[in-house]
């Protein structure tokens, strides 16, 4: 069963990148932003994306979001439906650098309050070197996928990093005092174990999803190489939480020596094979890893609006383009049974010929958005 889905119906841009002030209002449930290179599409999606937690899909710095030669900052408003009722949402910075995020005009505290109402998934060009980049970047993959289906993530992880980093500032330091690196390992263990098990429940979960789903795409087998992971495979999480705390405070000359923490979750790397190939992701040709990647997009989308109840945001920037017009046909219907709404871009109009009248299908121009 297509679970529900809230729908983007009207988005406003103030002071935001590339427009001083534009509207879009939206009909259908599948929006196509089209425009030459440097147009402003990927500031739309961008946009979208700052109401997940983090820092969006180009992980930029907020103040490089606001308009050159503006004021000095910026707010972005969605007008949400969702069961026969308007929510408005808006995020923003302020001139002064402070971030601001509102339900229906009330101060709320963190982009995690917006999870109660909107998730926000995306694939960008830039995540197509993945599968052979550094294990940072499939960790921060990883760290989106858990935090798709458990909005607390990631605080967990935020909190873990901070941890760590007070950690070796203290083994750097050469602290005399014991008890500071107990009681720092004492946190990391507990975020650390905390991070690494909401980590192994979204890949069992998405593996499970990959199973039971149908898609057009070759589908993934994924896994956590982990440390962390691997003993939460043997045993309880409270059992693990004080070996890992254990492994920490035997570990301090050397992880002093190389000036960071050697063990924990933050070494783990996510793990991904084709799985009609038999062969791993990073040995595919580029083609084959594109529609690996776009398939465990959309596995990911099904598995949040089962454990949410609420079909996310998706947002494709520069996807049509990847594929010949068969397998795009293929991806256009397969986003339809999704049942949330779909934000995509693209160069070229006739990219999205076929969806005219299914779909709105946006020209963006500098600084301005208009109906096609």
């Amino acid at each position: 069963m297509t679970p529900p889905a809230p729908v983007v119906r009207r988005l406003i841009l103030s002071d935001y990148r590339s427009y001083t002030l534009a509207r879009c209002d939206i009909d259908a449930r599948r929006v196509a932003l089209v425009g030459e290179n440097g147009a402003g599409k990927t500031n739309v999606l961008e946009a979208l994306s700052l109401y997940s937690p983090g820092r969006g899909l180009r992980r930029a710095e907020l103040a490089d979001c606001a308009r050159r030669d503006g004021p000095g900052g910026f707010a972005v408003s969605l007008d949400i439906a969702f069961d026969d009722a308007t929510t408005q949402l808006g995020h923003g910075l302020t001139p002064e650098g402070d971030r601001q995020f509102r339900i229906d005009r009330a101060p709320v505290g963190s982009a995690r309050a917006f999870a109660d109402h909107l998730r926000v998934l995306w694939l960008t060009p830039a995540m197509d070197g993945l599968f052979n980049g550094a294990a940072g970047e499939r960790r921060r993959f990883l760290d989106r996928l858990a935090l798709g289906v458990d909005a607390d993530h990631g605080g967990r992880v935020n909190r873990l990093e901070r941890a760590l980093r007070n950690r070796n500032r203290l083994l750097e330091e050469g602290v005399a005092d014991r008890r500071w690196l107990d009681a720092a390992e004492q946190e990391i263990a507990s975020l650390g174990v905390a991070v690494a098990a909401a980590r192994r429940e979204t890949v069992s979960r998405l593996a499970a999803q990959i199973v039971t789903g149908e898609s057009v795409f070759p589908w993934a087998e994924v896994a956590i190489e982990g440390e962390i992971e691997g003993w939460l495979a043997e045993a309880p999480a409270l059992a693990v939480e004080e070996r890992f705390r254990e492994a920490l405070a035997q570990t301090r000359r050397r992880d002093a020596a190389a000036g960071r923490t050697l063990t924990g979750p933050q070494t783990s790397d996510l793990a991904v094979r084709h799985g009609p190939k038999n062969e791993a992701a990073r040995d595919c040709s580029t083609g084959e890893q594109k529609a690996l990647l776009m398939g465990l997009t959309l596995a990911h989308a099904r598995l949040v609006g089962e454990m949410t109840g609420k079909a996310p945001l998706l947002l494709l920037d520069e996807v049509a383009a990847h594929f010949d017009p068969i397998r795009r046909e293929a991806l256009f219907a397969e986003l339809e049974t999704l049942g949330g709404q779909v934000w995509m871009t693209g160069a070229d109009p006739l990219l999205f010929d076929s969806l005219r009248g299914r779909a709105d299908i946006m020209q963006v121009t500098p600084g301005r958005i208009a109906r096609l």
